[in-house]
């Protein structure tokens, strides 16, 4: 317990950091925190429960462009101004290293090995991000009125 409340925290005070390295306004940086430290979570209990990292890794996105659309809709914000920070923690940048790693090794298997894996986590962020993007917005719509249709409109 101890082990996933301390990798909770190394989440949020890097992403904290790559938010200010990124130039996030001030007044959203603890809020991208908050979203990286939640995905964070999410992939680490998910990978202590024996899930596979592929699967861990949709699940971190799905929290983390979820939390961003939330935080999006109640500071009135770009959804970007979360995401981009707060998906640090999920971005596989150990699998290329040891991608190229195995590739300067000649150690081809390996090599292909985490490309594969990698490509499959690139692929899973995109779709957690599109899957959460499209929920949203199909609420939304929802709750618009249809255009042209003004208060008062259509009770003569």
């Amino acid at each position: 317990m101890t082990e996933l409340f301390l990798v909770t925290a190394g989440c949020f005070i890097a992403v904290t950091g790559f938010a200010v390295l990124v130039e996030t306004p001030k007044k959203y940086i603890l809020q991208a925190g908050v979203a990286g430290a939640g995905g964070g979570w999410v992939y680490f209990f998910s990978i202590q429960r024996g899930m596979d990292v592929v699967a861990a890794s949709f699940l971190s996105a799905l929290v983390i462009s979820l939390l961003a659309h939330t935080f999006a809709r109640i500071f009135k914000a770009p959804v970007t101004v979360f995401l981009i920070a707060g998906i640090l923690p999920t971005v596989p940048g150990a699998g290329m290293y040891r991608t190229v790693y195995y590739i300067i090794t000649d150690n081809r298997a390996q090599s292909s090995y985490y490309l594969m894996q990698t490509l499959e986590i690139a692929g899973v962020i995109a779709l957690a991000i599109f899957i959460v993007d499209s929920l949203f917005r199909i609420r939304l719509r929802k709750y618009r009125k249809p255009a042209g249709e003004s208060a008062g409109e259509g009770q003569r």
